[in-house]
């Protein structure tokens, strides 16, 4: 049993939902979903110079796994590397790739969690709970944007004008929300 992971280039951000389907295909041989980049190249050099490949380690380091905590060789190409390492060193080799991926500018995608992280830290949202948010989000400000216009009606001052800017921008953030929601 291993502990894997994967990196790529994002050239978009996708769900997590779609880091899985990538991640499959890219452990089927299907570079499609993935486009070439030097930061890869970067990426899996300086992974090989601290941890080298386990089909180039001499005979007498092959069960250290300090020195190559890999259990195969890496899955490397011009777009994508996937590592798989023996478990016992899998909170090391995570902490190394999600700093050597930020490094470079790199997803990483865990498949033991289902999780692609991007460079800047954030992570690829569950589809149907980013959604969902949004609809919750979009109604809400439907309901102020209502809550607004009748107080700027019934208000006793003179300028209602405030309520009805208010209003307008509770539509506004309603519209962007449901809209996002609706993709």
């Amino acid at each position: 049993m291993s502990f894997d992971l994967g990196v790529w280039y994002p050239q978009k951000r996708i769900r997590n939902e779609e880091a899985t389907e990538l991640y499959v295909r890219l452990c089927d041989g299907d570079t499609g979903g993935v486009v070439p980049h030097p930061a890869i190249d970067a990426f899996y050099a300086e992974l090989t110079a601290k941890h080298p490949e386990i089909d180039t380690i001499p005979e007498g380091k092959i069960d250290d796994h300090d020195y190559c905590p890999w259990s195969c060789k890496l899955d490397y190409s011009p777009s994508h590397v996937i590592m798989s390492c023996v478990w016992s060193k899998a909170t090391h080799v995570h902490q190394l790739v999600q700093g050597l991926a930020r490094k470079h500018g790199l997803a990483l995608y865990d498949p033991q969690s289902e999780e692609v992280i991007y460079p800047d830290g954030s992570e690829g949202a569950n589809a149907n709970t980013s959604r969902t948010s949004l609809w919750i989000l979009g109604v809400f400000a439907l309901l102020f944007a209502a809550t607004f216009i009748y107080l700027g009606q019934v208000s006793a001052s003179r300028e209602p004008v405030v309520f009805y800017v208010f209003a307008a921008l509770c539509v506004l953030m309603a519209v962007v929300c449901l809209r996002q929601a609706w993709r």
